[in-house]
């Protein structure tokens, strides 16, 4: 059977790519502006084809020039323009208008345009449907349906798809109009403590790092939480700061409620899946390990479902980076079968 060939945009470490090959499909082109990343790409064989160099200079009428046809687009353009922490940048304009990423949605959807895909696959964070996007938003509803695409979109918690880890993503998987009708997304098959007829439990931090439940002698001597670290230690797996504060019932509150980001001094709990891993490594932003240490990226790999052979190129903060800006990979996998199922069985 043939696979479907896939062009990657914002391609990172390669989240999406490894979803749609394990369902499938074979990436021809894939480009990211990170060199570290595109060598990540291409230690690991991800397409035939990777390019590092900015979405605005790639001509994609020479892409399907050189592959032919191309049956899906995939990818996620920057999210920091559409994170729920951009309020915190007082005087920064965001969305469509942010100066470093405001253009990587009308770029994707330039490439839509000029490379026709059957289907295209959009993924971007929760905040991207938030009254504070509307114009970006908008933007992508209006030129799906001028470009000739039925869309469905749909706000994940990964965690119900079998992630271990309580991310939240939107998911715009369009259909271009002489391919079919609107794509049904997956049924959910996990829920919290499987609440829900039908589902399983959701995956736990042990289930998946749990053989990782150590501490070595060069870890004792790191010190997350940096000068908050004897504050650190004591904070029960599962929870935060919030644990200082006099709400909580704190004898002696070291912390306001509410006053820091709800990661900090953040630990995981083994009991229940991890929280979003950030993109940026910090000394004092978690989630943490129960055990009291930095998370290594073998256990960073294992939550965000990249197999456990996949090279990562870069040192610590670059492959942690890599890891933290990707999506889950079996989320990627869990759709894209669904894609192939319904719209590429011939």
């Amino acid at each position: 059977m043939r696979k479907p060939k896939v062009v990657s945009l914002f391609s990172g470490a390669g989240g999406l790519d490894i979803g749609f090959k394990k369902a499938g499909f074979h990436t021809v082109f894939a480009t990211d502006v990170w060199d570290i990343a595109c060598n990540t790409l291409k230690a690991n064989n991800m397409a035939d084809e990777v390019i590092c160099n900015d979405v605005r200079k790639i001509n994609f009428d020479e892409v399907v020039n050189k592959y032919g046809e191309i049956d899906c687009v995939i990818g996620g353009p920057p999210c920091p323009p559409y994170s729920q922490t951009r309020h915190y940048l007082v005087g920064k304009a965001d969305g469509l208008n942010d100066e470093k990423a405001g253009f990587a949605v009308p770029e994707y959807f330039r490439a839509i345009e000029e490379i026709k895909p059957r289907v295209f696959f959009f993924e971007n964070v929760d905040g991207f449907t938030f009254k504070t996007h509307t114009e970006a938003f908008d933007f992508l509803k209006e030129r799906s349906y001028e470009l000739g695409y039925n869309i469905t979109y749909k706000v994940v918690n990964c965690a119900n798809y079998g992630i271990p880890q309580t991310r939240k993503r939107f998911i715009c998987v369009g259909i271009r109009n002489d391919v079919g009708e609107k794509f049904d997304f997956p049924f959910e098959t996990h829920s919290e403590n499987a609440k829900v007829k039908g589902t399983l439990p959701w995956v736990t931090c042990k289930d998946v790092i749990g053989e990782f439940d150590n501490i070595t002698e060069e870890e004792k001597l790191q010190r997350p939480g940096s000068k908050d670290y004897d504050l650190f230690v004591n904070i029960p797996p599962g929870d935060n700061y919030l644990y200082y504060t006099e709400k909580r019932g704190c004898n002696d509150p070291k912390f306001k409620w509410k006053s820091r980001y709800w990661t900090f001094l953040l630990k995981l709990s083994p009991d229940r899946p991890s929280w979003t891993l950030q993109a940026s490594f910090s000394n004092n932003q978690g989630p943490f390990h129960w055990r009291n240490r930095f998370l290594r990226i073998e256990e960073a790999k294992r939550i965000q479902t990249f197999p456990d052979q996949y090279k990562l190129m870069g040192d610590f903060k670059q492959q942690w980076r890599q890891i933290g800006n990707a999506v889950p990979s079996l989320m990627a996998e869990i759709v894209a079968k669904k894609i192939k199922e319904e719209y590429f069985s011939e």
